[in-house]
């Protein structure tokens, strides 16, 4: 199901990918119904698989999503030290101790 690249921004949140790949895959599906192909639940099944691959494969390819899972991971790694300096200090420790 070749269709046109995804915009960059597309590629940046699972709700804006997921949306993306919806309106591809009922684009599809509507035009190929226009010519009078029957669909039935197994074809747009397969149409979803593939317009899926297609968006991981974008997502992986995309710098812009790469940073954007660099900077998640920062924050979750962020978050994890302030629990530990944290949970130090609650013990009466200092943190380099």
């Amino acid at each position: 199901m070749p269709g046109k690249p995804y915009a960059p921004e597309e590629l940046l949140t699972f709700d804006r990918l997921r949306r993306a790949v919806t309106r591809k895959v009922v684009d599809a599906a509507e035009e190929l119904a226009q010519r009078g192909t029957v669909l039935d639940r197994s074809r747009l099944i397969e149409m979803a698989g593939a317009e899926w691959k297609a968006a991981k494969d974008a997502v992986r390819a995309s710098p812009a999503a790469k940073e954007v899972a660099r900077e998640r991971m920062r924050s979750i790694v962020h978050a994890m030290l302030d629990d530990v300096v944290g949970s130090e200090q609650r013990k009466g420790k200092q943190p380099w101790e």
